[in-house]
Order: C-alpha cells, then sequence, then structure tokens
C-alpha cells in the first residue's frame, strides 16, 4: 500500500487533505469508535511531541465524515510524570474541552494479554483492551531516534504498553524494556496491534535525537498520511535523509 505526503500550509487546510486524500473517510465507514493518539512521550513542546492543534484538526476532519466517537489517548514514557500532567501541560486539556472529546491515559487502561509463540522478544504481551475496541489513528511527528534510527508510526504503538509490565527493573523509562532490544520489540509489539491508520506531522522534523537536538533545515514541511504504518514510516525515513533498508524494524 502508499501513502500520500502533502505540502503543509497550517493544520487547518493541511490535515484535511491528507486524510482526504489519503482515503480515511473510506477506512472509517462502519467504525463506531475512533482512538487519536499523538506522540506524548514527555512534557517537551513540539516538535518533540505532537501539537494538541494537530490532533484538533484530526478530530474535526473524523466528525465530519464520520459519526464515531473519539478519545484522544496516550501513555507516556517520562518517568517522573503521568500522561495526565503532560496533556496538561501541552495544551491537550483545552482542546479536549473545546471539542468534547475525552482524554485517556493508556498506562493505566484496562488491559488484555495476547500470546504468540513465533514473536521472539514478546511471545505474550499486556496491551490495553481500548487497543482492540477502537480505530486506532495514530498521529506522531518526524524524528531520528538514538535507538530506533527513526520514530514515527510503528515506534509510537509503544505508548500502549503498561508500565507496570515493561519498566520497573528494566530502568526508569516506563517503557524501558523496548530499550532492550529496540528493533525487535517494535516488530514484535505491531505484529500483535499496529495503528489502522497513521498522519505523521513532518512540518519541521527532529534532525538528530527524539527528545531534541537540530531541528531539519529547513524544516521539511510535510505531512504523511496513510493505512500502511509500514510504508508511511519508510517515507519517513527518506524525509530524514535515511536509508529505510538499514532500520532493521522497516526492513
Amino acid at each position: 500500500m502508499s501513502c500520500t505526503i502533502c505540502d503543509f500550509d497550517t493544520y487547518a487546510k493541511s490535515v484535511p487533505k491528507a486524510l482526504k486524500e489519503s482515503g480515511l473517510p473510506d477506512l472509517l465507514q462502519g467504525v463506531k469508535k475512533v482512538l487519536v493518539k499523538p506522540n506524548l512521550v514527555n512534557s517537551s513542546p513540539f516538535p518533540v511531541t505532537t501539537r494538541p492543534e494537530c490532533c484538533a484538526a484530526v478530530v474535526d476532519f473524523v466528525r465530519s465524515c464520520s459519526n464515531a466517537s473519539i478519545v484522544i489517548a496516550e501513555g507516556c514514557g517520562e518517568p517522573s510524570m503521568e500522561t495526565t500532567d503532560i496533556f496538561r501541560r501541552l495544551g491537550y486539556h483545552e482542546i479536549a474541552g473545546r471539542l468534547d472529546v475525552e482524554l485517556v491515559d493508556l498506562n493505566y487502561a484496562p488491559l488484555r494479554r495476547l500470546t504468540d509463540p513465533e514473536c521472539n522478544f514478546f511471545p505474550d504481551i499486556f496491551l490495553p483492551e481500548m487497543a482492540f475496541t477502537h480505530f486506532i489513528l495514530s498521529v506522531p511527528v518526524l524524528k531520528a531516534h538514538s535507538l530506533a534510527g527513526i520514530t514515527c508510526s510503528l515506534k509510537s504503538m509503544m505508548g500502549f504498553a503498561p508500565p507496570q509490565y515493561y519498566s520497573g527493573s528494566h530502568g526508569i523509562w516506563r517503557k524501558a524494556v523496548f530499550h532492550e532490544n529496540m528493533h525487535q520489540s517494535i516488530k514484535d509489539l505491531n505484529k500483535y496491534r499496529t495503528p489502522d491508520f497513521t498522519l505523521v506531522d513532518a512540518s519541521v522534523g527532529l534532525a538528530d535525537y527524539h527528545l531534541g537536538g537540530e531541528t531539519c533545515s529547513p524544516p521539511v514541511g510535510k505531512l504523511v498520511a496513510g493505512a500502511d504504518a509500514l510504508a508511511v514510516d519508510r517515507e519517513c525515513a527518506a524525509l530524514l535523509g535515511l536509508d529505510w533498508k538499514t532500520i532493521d524494524h522497516l526492513t
């Protein structure tokens, strides 16, 4: 499957264009519940995390073509903060109030246990029940990553991993177990559940490091959208000047 790359102007103009051209309205036919998932690894503002204005434009578009109920949900990796604190600091409470959308902390959501002996790193896994009752619309930002090469749609699914099982003795970060074998853990996680649709905010881009550092110069100035998360991430690697064939979880 392919994906759509659009020039970025404003969220109000460019998000609807990208979502319409990439076929999201057709995919939402019959969908009753939508989970919009930003990338909120910590409380740093954009371009480390997804702007609430971007998610707001996504919610508005979904409502324009679907009667599905909508939540905005994430599970942060920051060890010293709760996702609810990050929602508040980054302005998601204001957006949620204006749009009448519920904010959900995936780190504490009810869980389902799954097993797959073909998964090398996670032969069994715990994931939120919501991951299987909702259409997952992932809204990450374009970033290079120190361990994964790139973090976009596939790696952002780590937000669904419950800290009670995937932090603790594995390190201070709430999803620290993934750091033991980053690429294989991303592959296994997405074998259990991958996004149904992705919109990547590549309007700026972080060129070197997922928690800060240099932004892309000039700014990338794009939005990337599509139902195939792997195809989306491969296109995003190219936007960062990376060869996806050298990034294990994209091969």
